[in-house]
């Protein structure tokens, strides 16, 4: 991938209502406001709780960066960047509602239209707690600039 017309979407995910469920969201802010993300083809958008509105982001972008908190079985502002198929075994295999409409059936859309980026990623922070609040813990707070190196590293491997 070189930076020309390449777009690497990093998308944010999390509710900025909920202590460090808003974690996927502040990484994807300070990836965007970093000074090497326009020459990296960087652009990153706050995905919020996600809705079927991102898919054509999704769709759109070369490669695609998603951010959120994710339960790792770690101490809390554990960082694991999970890359191709290994973000999509780990998507696979955690529990959640089954009313949700997550990230992994978000790809299944995609892949349904034969648009899943070959370079993907999910950079996973795990939270300490998921309570209402509008401050991130201070574990969880504390692996925002780290996320946020990993996220930009990454695109730069992608771009050479």
């Amino acid at each position: 991938m070189t930076t020309g017309n390449a777009t690497i979407l990093v998308l944010g995910l999390g509710n900025i209502l909920l202590t460090d469920e808003q974690v996927g969201v502040r990484v994807a802010e300070a990836v965007g406001a970093a000074p090497e993300a326009g020459s990296l083809g960087i652009r990153a958008l706050d995905g919020g709780t996600m809705g079927l509105s991102l898919l054509v982001e999704m769709e759109e972008a070369d490669a695609m960066v998603v951010v959120d908190a994710a339960y790792l079985n770690a101490e809390p502002g554990r960082i694991e960047v999970f890359e191709g198929v290994a973000m999509d075994s780990f998507l696979r295999t955690r529990g959640r509602n089954p009313h949700d409409i997550g990230l992994d059936d978000m790809l299944d859309g995609l892949r349904l239209r034969g648009a899943v980026p070959e370079r993907r990623a999910l950079v996973g922070i795990q939270p300490e707690n998921l309570r209402v609040g509008e401050a991130m813990t201070p574990a969880v707070a504390a692996a925002v600039p780290q996320a946020a190196r990993a996220v930009l590293d990454l695109a730069a491997r992608w771009v050479g």
